[in-house]
């Protein structure tokens, strides 16, 4: 087997390489990865110096970095994306141009290839806020954010070449991923670094949205089972049915760094953010065998680990650009939020 991951230097990329690096040995691994703010090189750099997979650098909306990059391969998986809801409100342009063009540009390089199977990585946030129940693959789309109207638009185009040229392409709708290697913009590894150091929690809210909370290593386990067993044309969820707020997700990482309660600010909400999201993931149990075996919080005791373990990686990006970033994202938010009211 001869597999492409582009984005593969990223969070769930990454995890997605060195599962495939130690699981299947006798597979051939090739990286490309334009190494935007969120992708590192150091992520695998193990496995680069080792000789165990291949590492290009590219964009994949660059015809000649992505047909170079499927060349030989037989099945690509495509997480090169802009992932960041408060981004995409900034910046909508820079997520069509990755999300969608460039997938429309990966997707005819494949095409001309003549590859096995190519699969899209999408999420959960392309059905919408779910008030009740649970959103199945037959569901209609309803993304409420420039980052999740990409994100549908790229599964549609892929999708959009299996129906029309017969192109073996697969999509998964994967739950909030949280885990090792995650950029540190994010809710877990932001509010995990920022107790080590002491710094204010911001919570979005009331703290009452709810998502499905998917361990990394558990999302890789499905992808590897629909690289091998899918079917092409389908669409399948991947999820934990682990529903927990953003204030019990606070709580738990609390309780498990020795933070005090006093560094979580309630701060105003940011523009449409969806209530709920929830999957039924019958489809993927019953068609591939697959089903999540990492619990909320055996997954949040790893991942509060690993954080602590490897203080020199996150330290690193906060100390960079980052720190701008987080300065004009939440220093006036912080500066009229409240200390937090509710029960943690």
């Amino acid at each position: 087997m001869r597999i492409l991951v582009t984005g593969g230097a990223g969070f769930i990329g990454s995890n997605f390489v060195r599962m495939l690096a130690s699981e299947r040995p006798g597979w051939s691994i090739r990286v490309l990865d334009k190494l935007t703010y969120a992708g590192r090189r150091d992520n695998l750099a193990d496995l680069e110096s080792s000789g165990r997979l291949e590492f290009r650098v590219g964009d994949i909306c660059d015809p000649a970095a992505s047909g170079s990059a499927v060349d030989g391969c037989d099945v690509v998986v495509n997480f090169a994306a802009e992932t960041h809801v408060d981004r995409s409100i900034d910046d909508p342009a820079a997520f069509v141009r990755t999300d969608v063009e460039g997938v429309r540009t990966l997707l005819e390089a494949f095409r001309a290839s003549g590859g096995r199977l190519f699969l899209q990585i999408s999420t959960d946030e392309v059905y919408g806020s779910v008030e009740t129940g649970r959103s199945s693959e037959d569901d209609p789309l309803a993304p409420r954010s420039p980052y999740s109207a990409s994100k549908a638009g790229g599964e549609l185009l892929a999708m959009s070449f299996f129906h029309t040229w017969g192109v073996p392409v697969v999509v998964t709708r994967a739950s909030n991923n949280y885990g090792p290697y995650q950029y540190p913009e994010k809710l877990v590894p932001l509010f995990v670094t920022n107790c080590f150091e002491g710094l204010p929690l911001p919570l979005y809210g009331d703290g009452l949205n709810r998502r499905d909370w998917l361990y990394v290593e558990d999302h890789c386990r499905a992808l590897l089972a629909v690289v091998e067993r899918a079917t092409p044309g389908r669409i399948y969820n991947i999820g934990a049915g682990e529903e927990h707020t953003n204030l019990e997700v606070t709580g738990t990482i609390l309780e498990l760094t020795g933070a005090d309660r006093s560094l979580v600010r309630m701060i105003d909400d940011r523009p449409g953010h969806d209530r709920r999201y929830a999957l039924d993931i019958s489809r993927i149990s019953f068609d591939l065998g697959w089903s999540p075996s990492i619990r909320f919080e055996e997954g949040m005791a790893r991942t509060v680990e690993w954080y602590r373990s490897n203080r020199a990686w996150w330290e690193e990006i906060k100390s960079g650009r980052f720190r701008e970033y987080y300065m004009a994202m939440y220093a006036d938010r912080l500066a009229a939020g409240k200390s937090v009211e509710a029960d943690l």
